[in-house]
Order: C-alpha cells, then structure tokens, then sequence
C-alpha cells in the first residue's frame, strides 16, 4: 500500500496549451500512446482533455479538429489532489466528482496525474481492475 499519491501516479504527463488546436492534442495522444493530455494556459492547469472529449465535444458536433481549440472542448480542471496527500484522498475525490483521472499537484505545479487504475494498482493489485490496467493498451 503507498503512502502518498506521489507513489502511485503517472509522472510522465503530457501537456497543451489551450490555444492549440485538436489536431495537435490527437497527435499527441497517438505518438505516445495516451488518451488524456492535460490543459495548461500561461502555465496554470485550465482542463483535462481526453480522447472522448475530442470525439463528443467536437467531431460528433461537427467541429474540425484542426479549427477548434484544446480549451473550447476541454473539461475544466477543478478538481486536483496533493502529492503527498494519501491515495485513499485521492479516491474520495474521484468518487465525489464522478472522476476517472485527477491531476496531482506539488504546491502550484503539475507533477503527475493518477486514474481509478493506478489506485486499484496500488491498493488491489488481484483486483480485476486492476488486471485491465496493468495489461498492455489495444494496437
């Protein structure tokens, strides 16, 4: 069982600026094998975009990706957890706010990001969650 956050989130994160366009973040996801990038702007953390928020928010609204902007479709980032808080905080949070992902933060800065799977990772690792979150994405 971890102590803290820190030791169970993903520290390689991925980030854009909000004025970017979908285009770039849908690259981004695709050359490193990701489904969600943080949302930056003047180097404050303004959203969470993922992969489904590209399709739902934009294509399925027939907005084009290389004319919209990362912020325009982008949840808001509201809700973050400390670094050295314990994973337990991190799972009220997500629980409360019906959250998958949560960005973690080291006073004002982004250090890393932790998901429902990292947490069944660190608390239960026999747990069928966290098998699927273990297992190597789909080609």
């Amino acid at each position: 069982m971890a102590d803290a956050v820190r030791d169970v989130m993903m520290p390689d994160l991925w980030t854009i600026d909000a004025r970017s366009n979908l285009e770039a973040a849908a690259v981004i996801m695709r050359d490193n094998d990701i489904g969600t990038v943080l949302v930056t702007q003047n180097d404050q953390l303004r959203g969470i975009l993922t992969d489904r928020d590209i399709v739902i928010r934009a294509i399925a609204a027939g907005r084009h990706p290389a004319g919209t902007a990362v912020g325009e479709v982008a949840s808001p980032a509201l809700q973050t957890v400390g670094a050295d808080e314990p994973p337990e905080r991190a799972a009220d949070i997500m629980r409360e706010y019906a959250l998958r992902r949560l960005p973690v933060l080291d006073e004002d800065r982004i250090v890393g990001i932790v998901s429902i799977g990292d947490l069944a990772q660190s608390e239960d690792p026999k747990s069928a969650l966290a098998d699927i979150s273990a297992a190597p994405p789909n080609a």
